[in-house]
């Protein structure tokens, strides 16, 4: 029994919910996201509260019942507050740099690794080593911060490379003589 789902999700103020027969539709301050239904969940939205509930007892139903619970939160929280991943960068003479709609990330290539940045998603650099993006959208923020930490993900020796920011990694120690 899905423990996830049965907690309703709160809709903050400001947030509007549009529930359809197969998505249902979040729009604030960050914009308009939705999230699919399928016919095994009944979504309702009743005093500031959405609320997932299983159609039958079918494996499938309990299933997708916490799925949809959880994609529900996310886009509730995305269109409310937005998502944020920081990202660091280790490594001599290892920096990064917005530049117009780009990234540009000098990673010990013999060139630099220019990344587009797409769109509704903003990417800032405080510090040379240091990249935060953010965005409405949980996956895709997700998936830019994993093509970025892709191109030099960080090495057990010396940890030089791309990091999330809350990621430690397990160093290794060197040959010995």
């Amino acid at each position: 029994m899905s423990r996830v789902g049965k907690n309703p999700v709160d809709v903050p103020s400001g947030v509007e919910i549009s529930i359809a027969a197969d998505a249902i539709t979040a729009k604030g301050k960050n914009g308009t996201l939705s999230a699919p239904v399928t016919g095994d969940v009944k979504v309702t939205f009743e005093d500031g509260k959405v609320t997932v509930a299983p159609a039958n007892e079918s494996k499938r139903a309990r299933m997708m019942w916490g799925t949809t619970r959880a994609l529900v939160s996310n886009i509730v929280t995305g269109v409310s507050t937005g998502f944020t991943r920081r990202l660091e960068i280790n490594g001599v003479g290892y920096r990064a740099a917005v530049q117009g709609n780009s990234l540009q990330l000098q990673l010990g290539f013999s060139h630099d690794v220019m990344f587009p940045i797409p769109d509704g998603i903003s990417i800032k650099c405080e510090k040379p080593t240091s990249i935060e993006i953010s965005g409405a959208n949980k996956q895709i923020v997700g998936q830019v911060a994993a093509k970025i930490r892709s191109y030099r993900p960080p090495e057990p020796y010396k940890g030089k490379g791309v990091k999330y920011e809350e990621e430690t990694i397990l160093r290794k120690e060197g040959k010995k003589k």
